[in-house]
Formats: structure tokens, sequence, C-alpha cells
């Protein structure tokens, strides 16, 4: 499909009836724009896999008409699949300082960063890509530098919001204005792309500076350690903690590694200039326990993360009865099991633990409904676009939207080919999607051979049989069985022999070629297994004839 002079397609190829791994295509004049391209996070239907990342076949086939990458702001489910995919497309990024310096980290730990270009953006200029200008447009997120999007083109004009919240106090940064994003408005929006992800939440999301006072307050009331634990990215919230340090007295200990880079990367682009010196753990160990304010990695129960090595007794920094973990972060939908196994191990070491249910320690970097309400009414698009949410967050956006007069909206999901202009909006066909996954150092489809097998492996486990033939095809001692993954526990020795007859027995079913005498042996044996512990393991034979 190839975007015609006088219309605006949209196309989501990750971000869209889900949470996280967003990437979108503009198309319009026979050229595409991509605006973010990122990762989501396995879970335990990928044994052994900690990143997914979109299918971007259809653009790859499209790769010449592809005229860029923006990205609006530097976290993970935005930016992740940046050294994976980004080199295959051939195209430059353009990007915020910041973000810019979180994405550059990125492709030199690929070794790609010679091979993509990365062009930083330190202004809030229009800039022309083919067809479209594009201009940054400053919002509060939970990260510096976030941005919304003005995309410009000859069919129409799209205000991209990115992830996004108002905040009357920003710690960080200099959000746009109800004036300045009125201005915007004022000059004709014809479509508002907007985030869905608190769109159930009917209380405004909150300030930033709203967090110190609740944090002191728990912290100042702790006796021993204190370690809280926040999303690496929240450079905002790591002021917070800076500043929330100093007023209760105690030394700042950072660790893990995806913490020191955001310090880094921060530093280095203006921000947390007056971040406290911190200190190492090992020295935070030898202090008296009330003098110690920790930040870690690891409130999603990430099992590599420093929170859990903390846990596990596998990191310098431990912690005991009369210390205190405090969850500077919301519970990101599908880690609770994660999280409650960390938090269990912290309660049978006498840990107490403060969440945002417990005290004001957290705000949400994304809109409620009265910000949404507001960016509406600055704005005053012709048509929503609901997306960044799984489809109960999406059509519940678009009623909202309705309820609050915007005249048309359109929900989509992945793969789904809009026309948006000129109106009115509709799909148009649609576009290959999926998942990839990074396993080691390849990247294989998500429900490819690989993947489907070690799910298996998983579930049923396997048996592995050896057995030797004769010229002629007759058996030649004992087969060798071997078991991995099947329940047989103490009866495994008897289990083996039982499977060990099975396959000899099949391969005196008489004369027959290999293969046939590979598969009557391999349907025996699973046979066998099924009978002992009713699963259907993975069963493979190699046969040896002398």
């Amino acid at each position: 499909m190839t975007p015609k002079n006088n219309e605006l397609l949209f196309v989501a190829l990750g971000g869209s009836g889900e949470i996280g791994m967003n990437v979108v295509l503009y198309g319009t004049a026979g050229k595409w724009l991509m605006v973010d391209c990122g990762v989501t996070f396995a879970d335990a239907g990928y044994p052994g896999i900690d990143l997914i990342l979109p299918d971007l076949q259809f653009i790859e086939e499209r790769r010449g008409d592809l005229v860029g990458i923006v990205i609006t702001h530097g976290h993970e489910d935005h930016i992740g699949a940046l050294p994976y995919l980004a080199e295959d497309l051939g195209v430059p990024l353009y990007a915020t300082p910041f973000t810019a310096g979180l994405v550059r980290g990125k492709l030199e730990e690929e070794g790609i960063e010679r091979r993509v270009k990365l062009r930083v953006i330190s202004d809030e200029k229009p800039f022309q890509l083919g067809p479209f200008a594009v201009n940054f447009v400053p919002v509060s997120h939970s990260i510096p530098e976030a941005n919304a999007l003005t995309i410009e083109t000859a069919a129409g004009t799209v205000f991209h919001t990115g992830d996004w919240k108002l905040d009357p106090a920003p710690v960080i940064g200099t959000p746009a204005t109800g004036e300045q994003l009125t201005a915007i408005g004022d000059k004709g929006i014809d479509v508002l792309v907007c985030d869905s992800t608190n769109v159930f939440n009917t209380e405004a999301s909150g300030s930033e500076s709203s967090v110190r006072e609740g944090l002191v307050d728990v912290i100042g009331k702790a006796k021993g350690r204190v370690l809280v634990t926040t999303f690496a990215s929240n450079a905002a919230r790591l002021h917070t903690l800076g500043q929330v340090a100093r007023d209760t007295g105690r030394q700042l200990c950072v660790t893990g590694r995806s913490l020191d880079r955001i310090l880094r990367v921060a530093k280095a682009t203006g921000y947390l200039l007056d971040f406290p010196e911190t200190i190492a753990p090992d020295v935070a160990m030898k202090l008296p326990a009330n003098q110690v304010l920790i930040v870690a990695t690891g409130g999603q129960g990430e099992p590599r993360a420093a929170l859990a090595r903390v846990a596990e007794g596998t990191h310098p920094i431990t912690l005991g009865n009369g210390d205190t973990v405090v969850f500077s972060s919301k519970q990101i939908p599908g880690n609770e099991v994660a999280i409650g196994r960390i938090q269990n191990i912290l309660a049978g070491k006498g840990v107490a633990m403060i969440t945002e249910r417990q005290a004001h320690v957290h705000v949400s970097g994304h809109p409620g409904r009265p910000e949404l309400a507001d960016m509406y009414r600055w704005i005053r698009p012709k048509l929503l676009i609901p997306v960044h949410g799984e489809m109960r967050h999406l059509q519940e956006h678009a009623r909202f939207g309705t309820s609050e007069g915007i005249p048309q909206n359109l929900v989509q999901t992945n793969g789904d080919i809009l026309r948006l202009l000129p109106g009115p909006a509709k799909k148009v066909g649609n576009a290959t999607v999926g998942r990839l996954v990074v396993d080691g150092d390849v990247i294989l489809p998500a429900d490819g051979a690989a993947i489907n097998e070690r799910r298996k492996l998983a579930i049923n486990g396997q048996v592995s049989v050896a057995i030797a033939l004769s010229k002629d095809g007759r058996l030649l001692g004992r087969p060798e069985v071997k078991v991995q993954g099947l329940p047989v526990e103490e009866d495994r020795a008897a289990f083996v022999a039982d499977a060990g007859e099975a396959a000899a027995d099949a391969v005196r079913g008489g004369k027959r070629a290999m293969d046939r005498v590979r598969e009557d042996v391999r349907l025996a044996v699973r046979k066998t297994a099924t009978r002992w512990t009713g699963k259907k393991p993975i069963v493979d034979v190699l046969l040896i004839q002398a």
C-alpha cells in the first residue's frame, strides 16, 4: 500500500491493544514516517526470553519510502528495539539531547553507533522529513524530555501526544503550558493520537513535587536502612530522592546499571547537576543503618535487578529486621507474581514494605480523565485515535472522547491500516504485525519453531532414546533412555526401564525403513510416558547402525 498525495495513513505495528512495544507509522505522498520503536518484556509464556520486539516486516518491505524515525522519549517501550532493528531500516533517528544520549548508549553497546545516524534536535522548531513537518512539543512525564509531536502534511495535521501527564509543579524540565497547547489547537489539529493508559482514573495523576513530602514522612520515621525502588528512567524521582536524602540526613547509595546510566546521561545533558554525592554499597553497609538511603532497580520483580539480588542475599547490600523497602512506582499489570515473590522473601527477613497503597510515594506519568479533558479542550481535534493501551483502555478512551465533544473517534489495533484524512476516517487494510524475541544473540519469531519447542519442553519434558542396530536392523544391546523434566522423580529408574523395553519392542516389530523404525520407537516411548505421567513429552530417537 502506497499512501497517496492527498491522504494521511496511520498504522500501529505495536502499542495498540497492548501496553508496551510502541511503534506507529504515518504515511502520505508515497512516504512513511515512524514514531518510536520500543520493546515489551517477556512473561512465562516465553521461556528463556527477556525482550520482545515488534515485527517490522510491513515497513521493512517499504524501507525505501521511510524518511526517518522520530523518538518521543527515552523509555524502553519507545526506544528499546532500536539497537536491534534500526540498522536494517537504514534511516536517521531524530531525538532531543537526553533521549539521544540514551539511544546512543544502546547503539554503542551493539557496536552500530557509526552505522545508524542519530540526529539531535535541540530546539522546538519544525524540521522537514520528506512530506512531513515535525515539531517536538515538551510535555510532562516520568522521564526528562518527553515530547508530543505535531506532524503537518499537505493532507492535514496530527498531534501525537506520546506519553504525557499534566504537572503544575514539574521537578525537571519545562512542559508546554495550557496556553501554548491552545495556540497549537488554534492552528487547526485534524487528528489527536493520544495516550490511553490511565483513562479509567477519575482523578488527575498529580505532581511529582508532591511525592517529596510523602517520601520524607515515610523515610523520616524509619529506624533502619531504607531502600527505595523506582523506575530507573524516572530522573524526576531521582531528583526528589536526592532532596529526600538531604531532608532526612541520610547518605545516598545508588545501585543498578540502568540507574547509573540514567544518572550519567542526565548529568551530561544538564539535569541532576545538584544530585548529592553517592556512596558505594560497601561503604553504605558500614554506616549506621539510620544514616543510609539506598536507591535500587527492580521494583517490578525483575529477577536480575538489584532488589531481587538484595532479597536473595547475593548483593553487597543486605536488609533485615527493622529495615524498610519503599516501592516508589506503580505495579505494572502482569508483574504481580514476580513482585509478590520478592516481597515475600523480604517479609521473611523482617523487612517492612510500603507501596503507593500505604503512603503517597508515587505519582503516575500518564493522564487521568481530567487531564485528558483539558488536552481535548486545548487541542480541539476533529478525530481521536486512542493508542498506548489494551483494548479495554482504547474503547473507554474513545467513549470518553465522545462524551467530551470530540466529533469522531476510531478504535484500532496493531496492524490496522487507517485512512485518517481526508475524512471520515476508516480502516482500509491490514499490515503484517507480530512479535520477535531476543534469544541470546539471535532474533527469532516469537511463535516460531524454536520458542514453540521450548514451550513444549517446559510443559511436557523430554525423553532421549539411543538405539544400536545391526546392519540387518536387529537390536544390539539395550536402548539407552535419558529423561529431562518428566515428573517421575523417585520412579525414574523404573520408568527408564519400562521406556527402554517399549523402545526395544518397537524395534523388534519386523524389518522396516529406518525412518519408520524411528517413528515407531518415538510413539512407543511417548505412549509409555503418557501412561506413567499423563504427559506427552518430546521424544528424540537416535538410531546407530553398526
